[in-house]
């Protein structure tokens, strides 16, 4: 058997290896807003921020919030991820973004404008 050969079918065997490792899911909850985290194990862990909100718009502004509270109190944390209803939330300096997985692509949902509030995108105006 060739190196070659070899490398490849090593970087096959990984790449079924990583396949078959857990996904981490989103807690399904109607209607509960959660912050992710992790717990002293290292595992991803989910901790309950809001219950009874509507829609992931809440969720994400939960979390916002959440945030910023924990700013004024001296934490150093400026992105955070969340999760509602099977999918995950994740607060960065651009806006907030969502992904049905935790490792999948992320969609923008809101973006903050000038003044740092978080908008619906293309609703602020560009000069």
């Amino acid at each position: 058997m060739s190196r070659s050969s070899v490398l490849l079918t090593l970087a096959a065997a990984a790449t079924l290896l990583g396949a078959c490792e857990a996904q981490i899911e989103a807690p399904l909850d109607r209607g509960v807003c959660y912050a992710v985290g992790s717990g002293a194990d290292g595992k991803i862990k989910f901790n309950v921020v809001a219950r009874d909100q509507p829609n992931i718009e809440h969720c994400a502004a939960q979390l916002e919030g959440m945030r910023l509270r924990f700013l004024r109190m001296g934490g150093q944390t400026r992105e955070i991820s969340g999760a509602y209803q099977g999918s995950f939330i994740f607060l960065r300096s651009e806006g907030i973004f969502r992904s049905q997985t935790w490792e999948g692509n992320q969609y923008l949902m809101l973006v903050r404008s000038g003044d740092g509030r978080l908008v619906i995108p293309g609703a602020v105006q560009q000069q």
